[in-house]
């Protein structure tokens, strides 16, 4: 079942985020890798900067997480984890469409490493799709408080208008 997450989920959210993000170990610029991933002092920043996270539950236990965070006239989907054990099983598919039917924003972007190309495969197979190099780096720059180096190594997907997706097949 999916739940908006509340303040005393914070604990479960930060133990999804860290033990997902494994998978970006040795993929990821060792220069952007950190143990753990997301300190809870970065969580707490992405909540208080307007990120509301979701969460997939079962039997009481917090297995998925994904953010929105709408700026302006943009929605981002924003830290989208699945917990190591249970990848696999369509929990993130299920999240993110979810959030994608509460955006209310004509345009929902995600971004993600460049070399994380499982990460960009799946977003691709939900109806997103890569921006332009030079349009990736306006839109970080814009909505994204990252570090230049950060933005060097990711990408940005757009959601594709339902036009687009019924024509693309």
């Amino acid at each position: 079942m999916i739940r908006s997450l509340r303040s005393t989920d914070f604990d479960a959210v930060w133990r999804v985020i860290n033990d997902a993000a494994h998978a970006y170990q040795g993929v990821i610029p060792d220069d952007r890798w950190k143990d753990p991933y997301m300190p809870a002092a970065n969580l707490r920043d992405a909540i208080q900067s307007g990120v509301r996270f979701y969460g997939w539950i079962e039997d009481d236990e917090v297995l998925g997480v994904m953010g929105l965070q709408v700026i302006q006239n943009t929605t981002l989907i924003r830290h989208s984890y699945v917990l190591t054990a249970h990848q696999r099983r369509g929990i993130g598919g299920k999240l993110l469409n979810h959030l994608v039917r509460l955006a209310k924003t004509p345009d929902i972007l995600v971004g993600t490493w460049a070399d994380a190309t499982w990460a960009i495969r799946f977003y691709q197979k939900h109806g997103f799709r890569l921006v332009s190099t030079q349009e990736k780096t306006r839109l970080l720059r814009t909505y994204w408080d990252i570090p230049a180096r950060q933005i060097e190594t990711s990408v940005v997907l757009r959601l594709a208008t339902r036009k687009e997706r019924a024509r693309d097949g």
